[in-house]
C-alpha cells in the first residue's frame, strides 16, 4: 500500500537557516508538557517518523485518519509482550504476569476480528447515545454531590475531587458495583492504566499483576452474587446473555469490565482536566460558554481537539507498507498520532487557537474505524454536565500559580494535578 505525499504546510522554514532534524523523544518532560511544536515539525519535515526506539509516527490528518480504518493494521499485542517479562520476574522471586496478560488479551482495543466483533456487540448496546443519554441526571446528581464537598472552602483539585470521582463513579454506577466498593475500583483502574505505556518497569509489571488478581476476585464475587439477584445494571446483562448462550464467557466479562474502568476513567478524567486547562487559559472562550450555554457540544469538540485526551493509537502493519516514501516493515510498532493529526492545519486551520465555536469538524480524539472509543457517548454526557456546571456556578474561577504537573505516561495526556480557586 503507498500513500501520496503531501505538501509541507507548517512552515517555519522562512529565515533559510537549515534546522537539525527534528526527533521525537515520547518520553521527554519537555514533551509531555507542550508536544505540539514538536508534532508541527514533525507533520513538515517527517511525516512517517521512526523513533530511537524503533517505533514509527505518523502525524499528518490525512494519513492518521486513513490507517485508522484500514484493516492492513492490526492491534499491537501488548499481552504477549508483557508475558515474554514473565521469565525475569521468577527469577527475582516476584511472580508471573499471567494474570495480566490474560485479561489484557480480550481488551477490545486489544482484539481483532473475530472477536473484537463479537464482544464489542454484546457490549455496544449499554453505549448507545440513547441509553448514555438517560443518564444525564445521574451525571447532574454526582457532579453536584462533588462541587458541593468543596464548594465553601474556596479551592479545589480538577482531577481528583471531580473528574476521577465523576468517571469512576458513573462506571461503577453502570455496572452495578456498589458504592463502598468504589474507592477499590478507583484504585484498581488507576493502577492498571499505566499498562498500555511501554518501558514499564519489572516490579510495576509486578504490582499491576498484583492489582489485576485483586480487580477479578472481587468481580468474580460480584459476578455470582448478580447470578443469584439480578439488577438493572450492565453486570447483570452481560450475565444475561451469557446464560442465554450468546459466546460470552466469564473470563471475557471480566476483562470487559476492567477496560471499562482503564479506558473510561482515563479518556473523561483527561477530557475534564485539558478542558478546564484550556478553558482558564482562554478566559474570553470561558466566557462565551457561561453566556451561551447552548454552545456546549461544539466546546466539547473543541477540548478534544485541541488537547486530546489519548494521544497515541497503536497499531502493527499485517504487510509491508509503504508511506511518504518510506517502507515500515510487517510487525513495526506504529504510533498513530491523534493529538498531532488534531492539531494539523490542513484539516483545522489556525490550529493552535482555541476556539469553541469552531466551523471545522472531525476531530480524532475518540480513534476510528473498529476500535472508535466505545466509552465516547458517555464522556460527551460528563464533558457536558461537568463544564456547563463549572462556569456557571463558579465564574471566577482560576488557576493556582505554578507548573503544570502532567502525568508521566505517552498514550495519555492530562494533568495529573489541576488545583484552581474560586469565591467559595
Amino acid at each position: 500500500m503507498e500513500l501520496l505525499d503531501q505538501p509541507a504546510v507548517n512552515g517555519g522554514a522562512g529565515s533559510g537557516v537549515p534546522r537539525a532534524p527534528v526527533k521525537l523523544n515520547l518520553f521527554d518532560p519537555a514533551f509531555h508538557a507542550d508536544p505540539y511544536e514538536v508534532y508541527a515539525r514533525l507533520r513538515e519535515e517527517d511525516p512517517v517518523h521512526r523513533t530511537i526506539m524503533g517505533a514509527w509516527v505518523i502525524t499528518r490528518y490525512a494519513d492518521v485518519k486513513t490507517l485508522l480504518r484500514d484493516n492492513t493494521f492490526g492491534v499491537f499485542d501488548i499481552p504477549t509482550r508483557i508475558e515474554r517479562k514473565s521469565p525475569f520476574l521468577e527469577k527475582k522471586n516476584m511472580g508471573e504476569l499471567r494474570t495480566l496478560a490474560q485479561a489484557m488479551r480480550r481488551w477490545l482495543m486489544l482484539c481483532d476480528p473475530p472477536d473484537h466483533t463479537r464482544l464489542r456487540s454484546l457490549v455496544n448496546r449499554s453505549f448507545t447515545p440513547g441509553a448514555v443519554e438517560s443518564l444525564r441526571p445521574r451525571v447532574q446528581e454526582m457532579v453536584d454531590r462533588l462541587l458541593a464537598r468543596v464548594r465553601h472552602t474556596g479551592r479545589m483539585d480538577i482531577v481528583n475531587d471531580l473528574a476521577c470521582p465523576l468517571a469512576v463513579t458513573m462506571i461503577a454506577s453502570m455496572l452495578g458495583v456498589p458504592e463502598e466498593a468504589h474507592a477499590s475500583v478507583t484504585r484498581w483502574a488507576d493502577g492498571l492504566s499505566r499498562v498500555l505505556d511501554p518501558l514499564r518497569s519489572l516490579e510495576q509489571y509486578a504490582e499491576m499483576n498484583n492489582v489485576a488478581q485483586e480487580f477479578l476476585a472481587y468481580f468474580r464475587e460480584l459476578f455470582a452474587e448478580r447470578r443469584r439477584h439480578p439488577r438493572e445494571d450492565l453486570i447483570s446483562s452481560l450475565i444475561a446473555v451469557t446464560d442465554q448462550g450468546d459466546k460470552l464467557t466469564e473470563d471475557e466479562m471480566l476483562s470487559v469490565c476492567m477496560l471499562l474502568f482503564i479506558a473510561g476513567e482515563k479518556t473523561t478524567v483527561n477530557l475534564i482536566g485539558n478542558g478546564t486547562l484550556a478553558l482558564l487559559r482562554n478566559r474570553g472562550e470561558m466566557e462565551r460558554l457561561r453566556e451561551d450555554p447552548s454552545l456546549i457540544r461544539g466546546a466539547i469538540d473543541e477540548m478534544l481537539r485541541y488537547d486530546s485526551p489519548v494521544q497515541l493509537n497503536t497499531r502493527v502493519p499485517k504487510k509491508d507498507v509503504t508511506l511518504h516514501g518510506k517502507t515500515i516493515p510487517a510487525g513495526d510498532l506504529i504510533y498513530f498520532s491523534l493529538g498531532s493529526a488534531n492539531r494539523d492545519p490542513t484539516q483545522f486551520p489556525d490550529p493552535d487557537r482555541f476556539d469553541i465555536t469552531r466551523r471545522e469538524k472531525g476531530h480524532l480524539a475518540f480513534s476510528g474505524g473498529i476500535h472508535y472509543c466505545l466509552g465516547a457517548a458517555l464522556a460527551l454526557v460528563e464533558g457536558q454536565v461537568a463544564f456547563s456546571t463549572l462556569v456557571r456556578e463558579f465564574p471566577d474561577m482560576a488557576l493556582v500559580p505554578g507548573e503544570i504537573d502532567w502525568q508521566k505516561e505517552i498514550i495519555f495526556r492530562g494533568p495529573q494535578t489541576l488545583p484552581v480557586t474560586f469565591s467559595p
